[in-house]
């Protein structure tokens, strides 16, 4: 009878250990490989897998690679009530609402970019506009602390696979799993769109007060703050530049409708302060952007009788499901006549191209 040596028992350990690990992470590896949690493998062909994450930046990539969209919303949680149904009524087209929560600008064109190169005969994109276009430090606010994986934005599906083998890879793929077990049901529908606002049902103005004096609204000042018409575009907004790149990428057939959307009056900058004034000049500079590119430029960013109207929010940034509606009978009207609304819903600061 041989007796191992305690060096043979340890390498013999060792070797067993590690034989063992690398077996339960192919498995695990082929596990992910087949629920293919964020739909490396979507197409024309194949549907995109269940989205099963909250991370939209995860999620909606594998959504424009299915082929089953020809045109996109996009923004933050501000468009995200936008219904793409209405929206193919309403334009035209096969809609899906991509709207990111907290989407700094950048994230938002790492997304649109990949929807123009991903469908070249794309018919529609609407692009929502909130006050961080408009921010002087756009361009070191590319991030949030939301994780965002470049290697799903570029054009090589390679570099994607060894990204798979991760805790958050295995998780969702544990999720998209118990989905198609009937065991647990999709985070958001196929199509982008959810309604991530309470039901309306259960509208409680008080509540939604309580949320709109959590942001306190600024006393204007004794004298206004003022940039000359020439000084409006000498303002530096670092975001406009990736805006126009984006917009020399899409084709003359493609209709492209830029909204700054309509937050609630304590979220817009107090007349006469400096930030009245900065958003002053980013309008003019968007609109001259929108003139040059042949884009319609929306605007229900503005004190009016629906955004001073508290029943009209939730909070500050997110209004109710029958405002989101009345905005896309808005856009189809605004985009039909090229002009602004005569009950001052909105105004049109560039006509669309004829």
């Amino acid at each position: 009878m041989t007796v191992l040596s305690h060096d043979s028992l340890w390498r013999r350990f060792v070797w067993c250990f590690a034989g063992t690990a690398l077996v339960l992470a192919g498995v695990l590896y082929a596990f992910v490989l087949v629920m293919d949690p964020y739909g490396l493998q979507a197409s024309a062909s194949r549907p995109p897998t269940p989205i099963m994450d909250v991370n939209q930046r995860f999620m909606y990539p594998q959504l424009i690679r299915s082929g089953r969209f020809d045109s996109a919303v996009f923004g933050t949680s501000t468009v995200r009530l936008l219904d793409p149904k209405q929206l193919n009524a309403a334009f035209g087209g096969r809609f899906a609402n991509l709207g990111m929560n907290a989407a700094t600008p950048w994230e938002q064109m790492q997304l649109a970019s990949l929807f123009l190169r991903s469908v070249p005969e794309s018919k529609n994109l609407i692009l929502g506009l909130d006050r961080t276009w408009c921010e002087e430090d756009a361009d070191k606010k590319k991030l949030t602390f939301r994780a965002f994986p470049p290697w799903l934005y570029d054009d090589s599906r390679l570099n994607d696979y060894p990204e798979l083998l991760s805790l958050t890879g295995l998780e969702i793929a544990g999720r998209v799993l118990l989905h198609r077990l009937g065991s647990m049901p999709e985070r958001i529908p196929a199509d982008g769109y959810e309604v991530f606002v309470p039901d309306d049902a259960t509208y409680d103005l008080e509540r939604a007060r309580f949320h709109l004096n959590q942001w306190q609204l600024p006393v204007a000042p004794k004298k206004a703050f003022r940039i000359s018409p020439d000084g409006q575009r000498k303002v530096v907004f670092p975001a406009l530049p990736w805006l126009q790149e984006l917009l020399s990428q899409v084709p003359a057939s493609t209709t492209v409708t830029l909204v700054f959307t309509p937050n609630h009056i304590r979220a817009q900058a107090v007349p006469g302060t400096r930030d009245a004034a900065i958003e002053a000049a980013c309008k003019t500079q968007l609109t001259d952007l929108a003139k040059e590119k042949g884009a319609a430029l929306i605007d229900f960013r503005f004190r009016s009788s629906v955004t001073e109207n508290d029943a009209n929010y939730w909070d500050p940034l997110h209004y109710r499901i029958g405002i989101a509606h009345r905005i896309v009978e808005s856009l189809k009207d605004a985009r039909a006549t090229g002009k602004g609304d005569a009950a001052g819903f909105y105004k049109v600061l560039n006509p669309p191209r004829p």
